[in-house]
């Protein structure tokens, strides 16, 4: 939901650093990528070591570097197909990162009962597959915008918790972890509902390579 709208807002702080940035001869990409490898970095450095207040306001610094490669490409002209690419998979790392370091202080360091441990995985395969169903959507050809929980909530409410958390706020990851847990399952059906829903949604897609082409009488015949 905050994808769509909050980058408006957030412009006014985000255009004038995406310019300095390119002023120092920095490009899009290296900033993509320099943002994904110190918020990745962070997580599993200081999560794990039980530095909760730390990770969440650094990695919170490093995570807006996803505004600012995007901005920066606006600035230049525009965006290209690699750079969409490499910013895709960079967010998957950096989320990968993040969930997979706040699994392993809860199963390490906080040990809650193991429902919470689920719900924690849950959240980090859900951030993967929510990601997915809308790029393979869209590589199809339907359109899948906005959804419950996209990757600004997703990170907002991850570190808000760990942080709340690390400054002695019980229960402040749990209800975090839970949140996400239940909001990503959500988010997961509800892109695919988009999809089902789509004009293209019954459309017949060519077989993979190698695979041998149905017969149209054998199909008619089921």
């Amino acid at each position: 939901m905050l994808s769509t709208h909050g980058r408006r807002s957030a412009s006014v702080i985000v255009e004038p650093v995406a310019r300095g940035l390119l002023r120092l001869g920095l490009t899009p990409n290296m900033v993509t990528v320099i943002g994904a490898v110190v918020a990745a970095g962070i997580a599993v450095a200081l999560i794990p070591s039980g530095h909760l207040v730390w990770a969440a306001v650094t990695s919170g610094v490093f995570v807006a570097f996803d505004l600012i490669d995007g901005t920066m490409a606006r600035l230049r002209g525009g965006g290209t197909k690699f750079g969409a690419t490499l910013d895709a998979t960079c967010d998957r790392i950096t989320d990968g990162a993040l969930f997979a370091a706040i699994t392993w202080w809860l199963i390490f360091s906080y040990q809650p009962h193991p429902s919470l441990i689920v719900a924690s995985l849950v959240v980090l395969v859900g951030s993967q597959v929510i990601s997915y169903v809308k790029a393979r959507g869209e590589a199809s050809g339907f359109s899948i915008v906005g959804g419950l929980i996209e990757r600004p909530e997703r990170l907002i409410i991850g570190l808000t918790g760990i942080g709340l958390q690390g400054l002695g706020v019980p229960y402040a990851v749990d209800v975090a972890i839970w949140v996400l847990a239940a909001g990503s399952v959500y988010t997961v059906v509800q892109r695919l509902y988009m999809a089902s829903r789509d004009s293209q949604a019954d459309d017949h897609i060519a077989p993979p390579p190698g695979a041998r082409d149905s017969d149209p009488q054998e199909a008619n015949a089921r």
